[in-house]
């Protein structure tokens, strides 16, 4: 004779089980598209700066001692007088979102490496800007620093780099608008003298790297 408490037992057991498979195949499934969700939203407000296009209006940018630069698309600026070392880049951002510049790393001589895996400096070591600069999506700006202490090892290596003049380089930390997707990209500036003895600074950029997300880069062996 058939043991019907045991059977019903085995039968809620077994639906309980198929439920608790049901349950955990939900939430997988729901965590997943709330990672597909987060991701696009990310993607809708990821920043991306490179030098602005050569056809790009000029751009003006002012320090706070009242000097001024006008910059021509693709290019920047580096002054040294007594006083201070001024460098400026006209930038585009050409990502999906607003740019917030947090700060600056100079590299007084910037050489070309062949190795695939090259990173940035440490975080500690970049100068965090006086002021807030944004760059909204699809659309130009600029970045500026400057030395100011003429007994600083940084201004006196910002000077040497720029009378030489040679070939420069300034990585810029910035984000999204929420502090957020942190990206460093590494400028170059180039010197080219003129006829008359103008020089003039081209801008290049040679290097982008994720500070908030995994390396994409494989390390060389």
């Amino acid at each position: 004779m058939a043991d019907w408490v045991t059977i019903s037992a085995l039968a809620s057991a077994g639906g309980t089980l198929v439920l608790a498979g049901v349950t955990v195949a939900s939430v997988r499934s729901a965590n997943r598209a709330a990672r597909v969700a987060e991701q696009s939203l990310l993607a809708g407000q990821r920043p991306l700066l490179v030098p602005s296009r050569l056809e790009d209006p000029v751009v003006k940018a002012g320090f706070q001692d009242d000097v001024w630069f006008s910059i021509p698309g693709g290019q920047g600026a580096a002054k040294a007088t007594d006083e201070a070392v001024y460098f400026v880049i006209a930038i585009r951002n050409v990502g999906t979102g607003i740019a917030v510049l947090h700060g600056w790393h100079f590299l007084p001589e910037l050489l070309f490496e062949r190795a695939a895996h090259v990173v940035p400096p440490p975080l500690e070591e970049f100068i965090t800007l006086t002021r807030d600069l944004y760059v909204a999506p699809g659309d130009i700006g600029f970045w500026q620093g400057s030395f100011r202490d003429p007994a600083s090892d940084g201004y006196r290596v910002a000077r040497r780099a720029v009378e030489a003049p040679q070939r420069l380089g300034v990585d810029i930390l910035y984000g999204d608008f929420a502090g957020g997707q942190r990206m460093i990209s590494r400028f170059m500036l180039s010197p080219r003298e003129t006829e008359d003895g103008v020089v003039h600074w081209y801008a290049a950029v040679g290097r982008h790297w994720s500070v908030d997300r995994p390396e994409p880069r494989e390390r060389a062996s």
